[in-house]
Formats: C-alpha cells, structure tokens, sequence
C-alpha cells in the first residue's frame, strides 16, 4: 500500500511540474488569464504575419521594376579617333523593359541617344553595337 500512495504521489508531483511549465509559473486557478494571454499573443503573431506578407509582397513587386539585366558594348565608330570611347548600354528590368543608352564619342562632337525597350525589342531601329548590349545583358 506504500508503494501505491509513493507512486501516486510521484505522479502528483510529476502533473504538479508539467502544468507549472504549461502556465508559465502561474497557479492553476489562473488558467482562463493563460489562456487569454495565449489568445492575445496568437492574435499579435497573425497580425505580424500579415504585415510582413504585406511588405514581402511589395518587395517583389518593386523587385521585378529593378534593374535585372545589364549589357555594355564599347567600340570606335569614327575612323579619326584613337580608341574605343563609344560604348552602348542595354538596362531591362524583369521582363525585359527598360532603355539602350548609345554615346558615339568623336573628336569635334559627342553625341548620346536613348531608345526605349519594351520586352527587350524597341520601336526604334536599333544598330549592332545595341543590339549585342542587348545581348549582353541578357546572357548574363
């Protein structure tokens, strides 16, 4: 009978420790205040979990509008100049769109143009050296 009442005794004790681990420290009386607490922090965590689901999804949509590809061509149109100062720049985002940026650099003039790229083609014909920075960009 002493083995008996040692046992249940131990268990008791063993229940005792478990549900002071579940209630943080607290009595048992106190069970509904844990469990509002409880409540309260899952509440805070689903909201937080939305706010960053939010802003995850914000930053994939600014992400795609960021530069993704990237391509320069340097080469010498003229004759009369010494080396290769011109260049062509390709800059797209995620589906390709963006601007080719060509600068033809001579020795009496410089000129810039800029051609619009949608989907990585322009409407406006484009010269070989903007085409292999195309090229460029998106082999990389």
């Amino acid at each position: 009978m002493g083995t008996l009442v040692a046992v249940a005794l131990g268990w008791l004790l063993f229940l005792e420790l478990r549900l002071r681990k579940l209630f943080g420290g607290r009595r048992a009386d106190e069970l509904e205040g844990v469990l509002r607490e409880i409540t309260k922090e899952l509440q805070e965590l689903h909201e937080s979990r939305e706010d960053i689901e939010k802003y995850l999804e914000s930053a994939e949509r600014r992400l795609k509008r960021s530069v993704q590809y990237v391509g320069v061509v340097r080469f010498n149109p003229f004759q009369d100049s010494g080396s290769d100062q011109s260049f062509a720049i390709a800059i797209m985002d995620e589906k390709k769109n963006g601007i080719v940026i060509s600068s033809l650099y001579g020795r009496e003039v410089s000129r810039l143009y800029a051609k619009p790229l949608e989907g990585g083609v322009s409407r406006y014909q484009l010269t070989d050296e903007e085409k292999k920075a195309i090229e460029a960009a998106l082999a990389k």
